[in-house]
């Protein structure tokens, strides 16, 4: 479940507009931040995470962690905000409008 890195600029340009949804805190990837991260995904499919100050991990490693975690695609990690990525064919889609543009 590779992504080409078209698809990548493309979801990173749609990323610009959107808030972090989650946020991890200082008890780390506990179960409830990855439920929490499975939820919005399944919903939203592109997801903004916030990044806890506080972790002995990088943001990267934690964001892979996480990626792992959802069986979702990391899109970017710019400081300590990651951005996920996980389709789901299920999601009505209206004129082909993504679902985090609603």
């Amino acid at each position: 479940m590779t992504m080409r890195g078209k698809d990548r600029a493309a979801l990173r340009s749609e990323a610009n507009g959107l808030q972090a949804s989650v946020h991890v805190g200082h008890q780390g990837l506990a179960p409830n931040v990855i439920q929490m991260l499975d939820d919005s995904l399944r919903t939203r499919e592109l997801v903004k995470v916030q990044l806890s100050k506080h972790s002995d991990k990088t943001p990267k490693v934690l964001a892979g962690e996480l990626a792992a975690a959802t069986a979702s695609d990391v899109v970017q990690v710019i400081g300590r905000t990651a951005t996920f990525y996980r389709e789901n064919p299920e999601i009505e889609r209206k004129d082909g409008t993504p679902p985090w543009r609603r």
